[in-house]
């Protein structure tokens, strides 16, 4: 007996040994893929940090970018004020200065337009209380008008589609 239960005996102890064998290279190899997951996760998050950094520093220059154009095209308009700001009124005629001041006025509003500016003057238009703000109501002719936009106190904006700020405006009221 003795014979047959040494080879087992044998047996075991070298399986043992093999087992240890095993789970030590499947832990040294679960260590090297947790060495590896940990290596792609610290480069993932730097390449992340420099992607944010980056996409906030790109932002802050485009926005540096578009305010330069707008402020290109409103230097025209700009010299013509500065023009205006130095003629002497008692050898300028009342009307010269007026056509001037509006022809700086067409400019602006033009520069504007073209970046994107929409001006709001809703005269004669329904009430939309969206984009209009009323300050006051004045009775209306007929019930056609009612809600209708009468006078305008200050003109409204819009700047590519956004509202910046409500037409402040006079609606007409259908008493009848």
């Amino acid at each position: 007996m003795s014979e047959a239960e040494a080879p087992e005996g044998a047996e075991e102890s070298t399986g043992q040994p093999e087992a240890e064998q095993d789970a030590a290279a499947t832990a040294a190899e679960v260590e090297r893929e947790l060495s590896d997951v940990k290596d792609k996760y610290l480069r993932l998050a730097a390449e992340y940090d420099n992607f944010r950094k980056r996409t906030s520093r790109e932002r802050a220059e485009s926005w540096s970018r578009a305010q330069a154009e707008l402020v290109q095209k409103l230097l025209d308009a700009l010299d013509d004020l500065s023009r205006f700001a130095h003629v002497d009124p008692a050898t300028t005629d009342p009307m010269t200065l007026h056509k001037g001041i509006e022809l700086v006025d067409q400019k602006m509003t033009k520069a504007f337009a073209a970046a994107g500016l929409e001006i709001l003057n809703p005269v004669d238009a329904q009430f939309d209380p969206t984009l209009h703000e009323a300050v006051a109501t004045e009775p209306a002719a007929s019930a056609e008008d009612d809600h209708t936009v009468a006078r305008v106190f200050q003109a409204g904006y819009r700047f590519n589609g956004q509202l910046l700020r409500p037409a402040r405006v006079v609606v007409k009221q259908w008493a009848g």
